[in-house]
């Protein structure tokens, strides 16, 4: 545990890339799909995008009483998250953690959707749609799409579903959207005045995203007035990186977008 190389493979899915004439597929997803992982987060109301870069301690990683186990411990013994340092802290050991790889990010967000949406077709258009809009220069049609995600989720989502009941049950839906195609994706950014909801990394910008519920006029003038872009002037200039500054609110009555005001930093 915590050694210098934390690389991570599954032999199995390397097995199988070689079967299939070097092909490359989704193998890990095909192995199994684990829906215990559904019936963890049930009882674990867990802010899903916080769950990709957790600091975990060693004794919640060591845990193995699988009545009582952690939803953390439980995706990294599982290999869904793998260390990214390890950290001390008071004589004190923890570990931050990530998702491996693509493939792996892949399948645990697209569990998430269907956790969170009870979709299983649908979101792949929605997926497409979402992703043609982020590339684009204007990002008016981006409010479209998300809010054509959130209009197909079923009412009985938000009844049963405990996460659902959550403010951060919006940012989660957003999120695993934004991260199930591979965009790079950081959630609670922590910048100096602050924690950005949610930045994005595209090859030719970075998004810097707030979320509020039943709080208009809130979103952007939050980003904008904490400067949360100031964090990522450098590499943007450096990358020839646009910014974009985007302020969503939710209307916790309709379940849907009720303001998206974005505007291009530079």
């Amino acid at each position: 545990m915590g050694g210098e190389d934390n690389t991570v493979y599954n032999p199995y899915d390397i097995l199988l890339f070689i079967t299939n004439h070097f092909e490359f597929e989704n193998y890990w997803w095909g192995t199994g799909n684990p829906t215990f992982l559904i019936e963890l987060l049930k009882e674990q109301p867990y802010y899903i995008p916080k769950l990709e870069n957790i600091t975990a301690s060693k004794e919640i990683l060591d845990t193995f009483d699988i009545d009582r186990i952690d939803l953390v411990a439980l995706l990294w013994q599982t290999g869904y998250l793998t260390f990214e340092r390890k950290i001390t802290q008071r004589r004190k050991i923890y570990y931050q953690l990530k998702v491996p790889n693509l493939e792996i990010q892949f399948s645990l967000n697209e569990l998430f959707l269907k956790y969170l949406t009870r979709q299983d077709t649908k979101y792949i258009y929605q997926q497409d749609m979402i992703y043609e809009e982020m590339c684009k220069d204007s990002l008016d049609g981006l409010k479209e799409a998300i809010s054509s995600v959130f209009a197909s989720i079923p009412y009985e989502n938000y009844a049963n579903n405990i996460i659902a009941r959550f403010e951060g049950y919006y940012a989660s839906v957003v999120f695993v959207y934004f991260a199930s195609p591979g965009f790079e994706c950081i959630a609670e950014d922590t910048a100096n005045e602050g924690r950005i909801d949610l930045t994005m990394k595209l090859p030719d910008r970075i998004v810097i995203m707030e979320f509020k519920v039943d709080q208009k006029e809130k979103a952007l003038s939050q980003i904008k007035q904490k400067k949360y872009y100031q964090k990522y002037l450098n590499e943007a200039k450096a990358n020839q990186q646009k910014i974009y500054l985007v302020g969503i609110c939710f209307d916790s009555q309709h379940k849907n977008i009720t303001e998206f005001e974005w505007q291009k930093y530079q």
